[in-house]
């Protein structure tokens, strides 16, 4: 099972990762790739996992997030500046997650264009009326479970930015009012934090999900 093109390609990960960077060379990194064999279908099963894997670590660190943040709103006693320090870790540690499953998202949005923008275009070469039409089946079905895929991704990754935004706001509040009464605030506050996170982890765990059959499908044709 593909887990990681560049594990698989040691001696170019320096190249792919460059020509990834320069605007306009997604088609030359593709064409590379498949000279060593690893087609956009490959490509996008093994982004698939990461863009997976990436929601499962987002989902990981909100609750953790929120633990910390339930643990500072029932502050009894001892430094609050080390409380506002873990909770801004815990805000920072946040944000670098939502960034990676953002940057995931739009990797396997790339790729999946390209292949069945190239598989499209593809149809009309064949000659035969009846493998034409099979092909044209297989790229319906793929597209379409790859649109329910995608949905899902997006319906998680749209619930990250308001969760992220009430998160600096409580992590900001602390940092300028470090006492009881800025505790209290918070603490006012945290049926809602509960409320948004535990939002976000269930379409993370749905989109989860969709990914997982995404991969099995994929694998099984």
């Amino acid at each position: 099972m593909i887990r990681s093109i560049f594990t698989c390609c040691r001696p170019l990960p320096f190249l792919l990762a460059f020509l990834l960077l320069l605007p306009g060379c997604q088609t030359a990194y593709f064409k590379t790739m498949e000279k060593f064999g690893y087609h956009k279908r490959d490509i996008l099963v093994s982004r698939v996992e990461d863009a997976r894997d990436a929601q499962h670590e987002a989902k990981d660190q909100f609750r953790s997030a929120l633990a910390r943040f339930a643990e500072v709103t029932g502050f009894k006693g001892g430094s609050l500046e080390e409380k506002y320090t873990q909770l801004d870790g815990e805000y920072q540690a946040s944000k670098v997650k939502s960034d990676a499953v953002s940057s995931r998202i739009a990797s396997v949005e790339d790729v999946a264009g390209a292949l069945f923008e190239e598989w499209e275009g593809e149809l009309d070469q064949y000659s035969s009326d009846s493998l034409r039409r099979s092909s044209r089946q297989k790229l319906d079905s793929t597209r379409g479970r790859y649109r329910q895929l995608i949905a899902a991704m997006k319906k998680a990754e749209a619930k990250i930015a308001p969760v992220m935004t009430a998160f600096n706001d409580q992590v900001l509040f602390l940092k300028h009012n470090l006492n009881a009464q800025a505790i209290a605030s918070l603490r006012d506050e945290l049926a809602s934090v509960e409320t948004d996170i535990s939002a976000l982890i269930r379409e993370m765990e749905v989109s989860i999900r969709e990914a997982d059959a995404f991969i099995s499908a994929m694998a099984s044709e």
